[in-house]
């Protein structure tokens, strides 16, 4: 609680005497003074607001049912999805914590917004084919009233994946699950590829995939815009600030085979408010985790992986920051308006940037070459080393491409598998994951959320099984490997 005071200095001042008074004598205001001081004296009675106090509209609320630690697009996603499943409107209060009000460093503001189904888990593609339904019918979801229509400016032009031959088996292995699952990939032989797109060169490919419905490219920032408006017109709080700390009590357990271990709940979150030594707390009944890159250390707050190794109670979340480079040029002799997002079997990618001849892509770095986490300073010479020879040699044009600028941006990467962590821990019991899609989480966002609203009011996973990227996988060495990411 706010200790409601007088401030500093308030009874000095009111009766001051006047020049030309005699000793003792008082200004001839004397009422006024005395119906001022009554009205301040008034205003700090119990029951009744003072203006004079500490202005605290910056502090989150003292309680809070869902804290959400992470406030981009996928923690954005479980609001909505909270708010739009809740069982009376107002039910829940949800509170989401931004550190970055400005999402600078965001990995959602910095991606480059693509979206596909071409992926080799089921999972992964039901997501993103809910996906791409939402982002079709984005107003239909995320209207306000008296608010413009978002507009995401989704470029459907694709993504095209080429396979060397020792890849190319996989592919059309991938492929199947996608085309069951309900996405509309063609696979493409190197004279097809040729015939469709004569800019490029075959070189080195024996197969391709290539997207002919609900792939693409959108505006990220206008997603995570549209999002945040809307859950606020739902009545979602927002609070710039860090969490530091959480208050949980314990319980010991015996397990079936009668092994110990430790249930913990955590009752309060501790919010450090922006610039400041101030922190608030937070009573709540769940968190979630939605803080990305840096999700590992609030589940290390929340004491996961402080036990034994080789025990559940000793399994970290294994989500790291990853640096990507993303670089942008101009080549005016470059592939045409029709271009799709183009992975190549090098690992470097790259799609067209709006009408003028411009394009941007890159490639991810192997593990030797991953650069350092601590800025997002671009490293030029990984395009001139790594990335321009691939691109290059698979489209002669860009022997001739001028860099333009760069930006570098954040993957939340899951060293374990390269999958997303969907749900609840299975110890810390009221902490629920939506985090490490290590690049592939924007456009998941709209399922996923989805699915961690269902797994915290109904129990279970009701629209997408996502119960493969559970948590457990880690301790139980369960991998679920992606084998397409970009």
């Amino acid at each position: 609680m706010i200790r409601r005071v007088l401030p500093h200095g308030m009874g000095r001042g009111l009766l001051t005497r006047r020049p030309g008074t005699r000793r003792g004598g008082f200004s001839l205001d004397w009422d006024g003074k005395v119906s001022e001081i009554k009205k301040k004296i008034k205003s700090i009675l119990p029951g009744r607001s003072c203006d004079l106090l500490q202005d605290t509209s910056h502090l989150p609320p003292e309680h809070s049912d869902v804290v959400i630690v992470g406030g981009g697009v996928l923690g954005l996603s479980v609001a909505y999805w909270l708010k739009k499943l809740e069982s009376r409107r107002g039910a829940i209060r949800v509170l989401v914590v931004e550190r970055d009000h400005t999402y600078s460093q965001a990995s959602t503001g910095l991606s480059v917004g693509g979206i596909c189904q071409q992926f080799s888990l089921p999972e992964n593609i039901q997501l993103s084919l809910f996906s791409a339904s939402f982002l079709r019918n984005i107003n239909e979801y995320l209207a306000v009233v008296d608010a413009p229509p978002l507009d995401l400016r989704f470029n459907p032009s694709g993504y095209l994946l080429l396979a060397s031959e020792k890849d190319a088996a996989a592919m059309e292995s991938d492929v199947k699950v996608q085309r069951q699952e309900g996405a509309k990939v063609s696979l493409m032989s190197p004279d097809q590829l040729r015939n469709k797109f004569p800019w490029i060169n075959t070189e080195g490919v024996a197969l391709a995939s290539y997207g002919m419905e609900d792939e693409g490219w959108f505006d990220p920032w206008c997603l995570l815009q549209g999002l945040r408006r809307k859950v606020q017109s739902l009545g979602v709080l927002f609070c710039q600030g860090e969490v530091t700390r959480f208050v949980s009590s314990s319980q010991r357990m015996l397990t079936t085979d009668d092994k110990a271990v430790v249930l913990k709940r955590i009752h309060e979150v501790h919010v450090k408010m922006d610039r400041s030594l101030e922190y608030q707390p937070v009573e709540c009944a769940i968190v979630i985790n939605a803080a990305g890159a840096w999700s590992a250390q609030i589940a290390a707050l929340a004491g996961i992986g402080e036990g034994p190794p080789g025990t559940l109670q000793g399994t970290k979340l294994p989500v790291e920051p990853r640096k990507r480079y993303v670089y942008v040029w101009h080549c005016p002799q470059g592939p045409g308006l029709e271009t799709p997002l183009v992975a190549d079997t090098s690992g470097a990618y790259f799609r067209r940037e709006g009408l003028g001849s411009n394009y941007l892509g890159g490639r991810s770095p192997t593990e030797q070459e991953e650069p350092d986490p601590a800025n997002l300073e671009v490293d030029h010479d990984f395009f001139q080393d790594k990335v321009w020879p691939h691109l290059a040699l698979r489209v002669p044009a860009f022997e001739t491409l001028k860099v333009q600028s760069a930006w570098a941006g954040y993957y939340d990467y899951n060293t374990f598998d390269q999958n997303g962590v969907v749900g609840p821990h299975p110890l810390v019991v009221n902490m629920y994951f939506a985090t490490g899609f290590s690049g592939h989480g924007l456009q998941q966002a709209p399922g996923v959320g989805r699915a961690v609203a269902e797994m915290v009011l109904k129990g279970r996973f009701q629209t997408i099984d996502l119960s493969p990227f559970l948590f457990t996988r880690f301790y139980l060495g369960e991998k679920i490997q992606e084998n397409n990411i970009i």
